[in-house]
């Protein structure tokens, strides 16, 4: 029982740190996105196609 018991218990701390990972990876890559769409906001007229 207590094998099971720690088997579980490895399981859920993993799982708890690949949530908290991939938050923190989403989030970096929010910011990202918005400060780099921002510059582009701000250098629009230098653009040319």
């Amino acid at each position: 029982m207590e094998k099971i018991f720690k088997t579980v218990t490895r399981s859920g701390v993993t799982a708890l740190v690949a949530g908290i990972l991939s938050l923190v990876v989403g989030i970096t890559v929010g910011v990202l996105s918005i400060i780099n769409g921002a510059v582009l906001l701000k250098d629009r007229s230098k653009i040319t196609f």
